[in-house]
């Protein structure tokens, strides 16, 4: 029928649109049809030689096809993040333009207002048109200094589907799995110990896809997921890249968070996981980045390690410094840590204001069942 509608286009404008277009289509589709199966039916009859080597050209075709759309997608970011353009505006606009994310997910990707972000994505495209910057793949020389602002880039693709900003999911799959083809292809180009580092995070994020939710869509907490489920062979793949990583002594942060991964990766349970080992990398990732969330999956990591109070008390403090006050996790956490520290009271609070923060509609519902669980509880004690 494709074809049939190709040759109408032609045709029909020579020789102007039948009596009955219905019926001329699919008898043409029909005819086309035919032609198709003979064709077949003689490649069919031909030696075994000739139709193998038929077959390997049209692998190897699509294969190339792949690897262009591949190689065009990493010189556009490439592209984006060139140094002529503001570093504040490189990542947001790869994100924006090339990575398909909307302004609002970029913007909350950054904690900032989608109004600001859209700002400054509107001047990283002016600067590319008016500065007539390539789309090209820099030179080996370049590379490194250019490394930085892709592998962002890639790490906050993959975090939007990891766990996407808003929605009806959890998780977007197309996304986290660009980021780790685009992951894979940098690290062929480049094997630098970062590249490796994030590559490793990420499929060792990706290994816990299948345990994260429910049949229906609803969350299940690292603590409660069924490990059999967790990919081994991505967790394979991301630990020898880890090591490899590692070796070099030459790593990042993105090194040092697929090292918090690979130990959960490698505990059988929550209970047997190496928190005072976690902690210990977190301590490392700040003294590179310090960076609030940072502080935030730290003090998460403390709290198993030492107790719900022991993080309470960081939690409170990042907020005192009214730093992530309007980020749902951060409430969210103390809300459980409360909970888990019989502060009832308190653990309600924090989640009603985690509910006024929650974009994701997976999360919106975990956090009201949290909240129905309290309510009932506190209704017993009083």
């Amino acid at each position: 029928m494709h074809e049939a509608f190709a040759l109408a286009l032609t045709q029909w404008a020579e020789n102007g649109v039948p009596e009955n277009p219905r019926a001329w289509l699919v008898s043409t589709g029909r005819f086309k049809a035919i032609d198709a199966m003979r064709r077949r039916g003689r490649l069919d009859v031909l030696s075994p030689e000739i139709t193998g080597r038929y077959e390997e050209v049209a692998q190897t075709n699509a294969a190339r096809g792949d690897l262009d759309i591949e190689d065009d997608r990493l010189r556009l970011i490439f592209t984006c993040c060139h140094p002529a353009i503001d570093l504040l505006v490189q990542v947001p606009l790869t994100l924006r333009e090339v990575c398909g994310l909307t302004t609002e997910e970029v913007a909350s990707a950054f904690l900032t207002s989608p109004s600001t972000m859209a700002q400054r994505i509107v001047r990283g495209k002016a600067k590319i048109r008016d500065a007539g910057i390539p789309f090209v793949i820099p030179s080996a020389g370049d590379l490194p200094e250019r490394l930085g602002p892709v592998l962002s880039v890639i790490y906050l693709v993959f975090n939007e589907g990891y766990s996407a900003t808003s929605g009806e999911s959890v998780t977007r799959a197309d996304l986290s799995g660009e980021a780790i083809r685009l992951g894979r292809l940098l690290v062929e180009l480049l094997p630098d110990p970062e590249a490796m580092g994030l590559l490793a995070l990420m499929l060792l994020q990706e290994s816990r896809r299948r345990a994260r939710t429910t049949s229906d869509g609803d969350i299940v907490l690292l603590e409660d997921q069924d490990r059999t489920q967790w990919d081994s062979s991505l967790i394979t793949e991301g630990q020898r890249l880890v090591e490899r990583a590692l070796s070099t002594r030459q790593f990042g942060a993105y090194t040092v968070q697929a090292a918090i991964a690979a130990i959960h990766a490698n505990a059988h349970s929550a209970d047997q996981t190496d928190w005072p080992q976690i902690v210990a990398l977190y301590d490392a990732l700040l003294a590179m980045n310090s960076s609030p969330v940072i502080e935030l999956n730290r003090a998460v990591a403390v709290a198993m390690r030492d107790g719900p109070d022991a993080g309470l008390e960081l939690i409170n403090a990042i907020l005192d410094r009214q730093q992530l006050v309007d980020y749902h996790l951060t409430h969210a956490a103390r809300a459980e840590l409360c909970r888990r520290a019989g502060r009832l009271e308190e653990a309600l609070a924090a989640y009603e204001l985690a509910m006024t923060l929650v974009r994701q509609e997976p999360e919106r519902r975990f956090l009201a069942r949290r909240l129905s669980d309290l309510r009932l509880s506190l209704d017993k004690t009083r």
